[in-house]
C-alpha cells in the first residue's frame, strides 16, 4: 500500500483558505454580480487591494505546493 506524507504546514492551511475565499468571491460575481471582497471593504480600497493580492500570492504557493507534492517519492508500506 502507499501513502504519502500527509502533513500540512500552516502556511498552506491559509493559502487553502485565502483560495477557497476568492472562489467563493468569483462564484458570487459570476452568479450574482457581486464582489464579496468590494462589497465588504470598498471598491478597490488598500484593504480590497491587500485581500485581491494575498489571494493571488496564495494561488501561486498553492501550485507551487502541488509541484513539489508530486515530486515527493511514495513511501511504500507492508501490512
Amino acid at each position: 500500500m502507499e501513502q504519502v506524507n500527509r502533513g500540512i504546514s500552516g502556511l498552506t492551511w491559509v493559502a487553502i483558505a485565502l483560495v477557497v475565499i476568492g472562489a467563493v468571491n468569483w462564484g458570487f460575481v459570476g452568479l450574482f454580480e457581486f464582489d464579496v471582497v468590494a462589497g465588504l471593504f470598498g471598491r478597490l480600497s488598500a484593504l480590497s487591494r491587500i485581500i485581491y493580492v494575498l489571494v493571488g500570492l496564495a494561488g501561486l504557493y498553492l501550485l507551487y505546493f502541488a509541484v513539489q507534492l508530486g515530486k515527493r517519492e511514495r513511501v511504500t508500506t507492508m501490512p
